[in-house]
């Protein structure tokens, strides 16, 4: 290979490129010039290389960063107010209560300890859905990771813009907003099938469309869900998606626990999206989604963690080990879900999901330069016969080492270079009190 300079080049450890060959490569290097990757290939291979910064992986593993492909990032500032409820009884009596008394300054400091967290677990992307999302933005952007984001829309007044009609203004500024952003993409983003009418679920996908974004949506999450659709249309959520016409290549639905066969063969003709997110699924007994029937299909499947008030915590790697298990207990085949399929739905199928495949989910050259570093020096992960399944089923978010962001530095050795942890902690501690006395004082009997 022909001399060339770059500003970084990570070397001396096992590339996982989840290219299109799932090529996996020992005592590999990448090189990075810029925002871009420039070259993969064997360390031999690209000796003659000079960069201005060399990391040394030291035998570990060198992969894309994962993608996490459904969160509500802010909703770190009420992990574990609620648990243990029904889904209903959590967002009716506790959660919307709760998000009554945002502000954008709340959002902003939930937001960047979401960032803190997900860095500090391997992920460089993440979608998100919530209130105040110019605010989510712009944490996404200080915290220097890659977002995708969108103000969420629903018939009743939101505690940021107020009526739909500015629900939509609110979404259309975010748009210009955004429009040529580096690490932020916007998405238009109705609530569900059960708080969003007709009409307004018709002009979000119109929206989106106009603009070539993303649309997120909550669909067939909850058995009861499923239910009051039905009982107001004679449809299942899918079916009346369907019939209003916004079912689309650029729709991401979420969660997608109960499906009937039509439903999935509706998700595989309009080559829509599912985000699926069991550990939230389980822990609100929502059920488990038929993921691997999704997947027969071809249907393109990303993996999320949902909110930290529905889950605990943002961990792609809990969700990959978990995800491949409720599978194979789902089909009763220990074959189903093989740990390359999931991996893939936190690398490079999540960026299908987003619509990002073209820039990250992958370490090829002339993509965005997002990668991750495992440390495999530990004994949990020794001996290693194969990385690939090792990522899904033996490592942790606390084995990331170092996070490279649109070719940006922003780990190193466990130290995030763009946030200062304990201030953001301490902020959240004290939005936590405040939060802790007035659901106290709310459910007093």
């Amino acid at each position: 290979m022909n001399n060339f300079s770059a500003d970084l080049m990570i070397t001396n450890g096992t590339v996982i490129t989840m290219d299109g060959e799932d090529s996996v490569i020992e005592n590999g290097t990448v090189a990075v010039k810029g925002e871009n990757i420039v070259a993969v290939g064997k360390a031999g291979e690209l000796s003659t290389c000079k960069a201005s910064k060399i990391i040394d992986a030291r035998g570990g593993i060198i992969m894309p960063g994962l993608i996490n492909a459904h969160t509500h990032a802010s909703m770190t500032i009420f992990r574990g107010l609620a648990d243990d409820l029904p889904l209903m009884a959590w967002l009716n009596d506790h959660i919307f209560p709760a998000e009554a008394d945002l502000t954008p300054e709340k959002v902003y400091d939930g937001a960047l300890l979401a960032c803190a967290e997900m860095i500090l677990s391997g992920m460089t992307c993440f979608c998100d859905m919530y209130l105040f999302e110019e605010h989510v933005a712009q944490a996404a952007k200080d915290a220097g990771m890659r977002a995708v984001v969108g103000e969420v829309l629903f018939d009743f007044p939101s505690p940021n813009y107020g009526s739909l009609e500015k629900g939509f203004a609110y979404t259309e500024m975010l748009v210009e907003k955004y429009r040529n952003a580096p690490l932020i993409n916007i998405a238009v983003e109705p609530h569900s099938t059960y708080l969003c009418a007709p009409g307004l679920l018709e002009k979000a996908s119109l929206l989106a469309q106009k603009n070539d974004l993303l649309l997120v949506i909550h669909v067939s999450e909850t058995k009861s869900e499923v239910s009051e659709i039905n009982e107001k249309y004679g449809l299942t959520p899918v079916g009346f998606l369907a019939s209003l016409g916004v079912l689309s290549p650029n729709l991401l639905a979420c969660h997608c626990v109960h499906l009937t066969e039509d439903d999935i063969a509706l998700l595989k003709k309009h080559d829509v999206k599912v985000a699926h997110n069991p550990e939230s699924n389980m822990k609100l007994a929502s059920g488990i989604a038929p993921v691997t029937e999704l997947l027969k299909m071809g249907v393109c499947v990303g993996i999320g963690t949902d909110g930290c008030a529905s889950n605990n915590n943002l961990d792609i790697f809990h969700e990959m080990s978990m995800a491949a298990k409720l599978g194979k207990v789902h089909m009763r085949d220990p074959a189903a879900m093989n740990a390359k399929s999931v991996l893939r739905m936190a690398t490079i199928d999540g960026a299908r999901a987003l619509g990002l495949s073209g820039i990250t989910g992958s370490l090829e050259p002339g993509k965005k330069a997002d990668i991750i570093i495992l440390d495999t020096r530990k004994p949990h992960l020794t001996p290693m016969y194969n990385p690939v399944s090792h990522l899904v089923y033996a490592a942790r978010g606390s084995d990331v080492l170092t996070s490279v962001i649109n070719g940006r530095l922003i780990m190193e050795e466990r130290k995030i270079l763009s946030l200062d942890i304990s201030k953001i902690a301490g902020k959240v501690m004290r939005i936590a009190k405040d939060i802790s006395i007035k659901n106290t004082e709310a459910h007093k009997p």
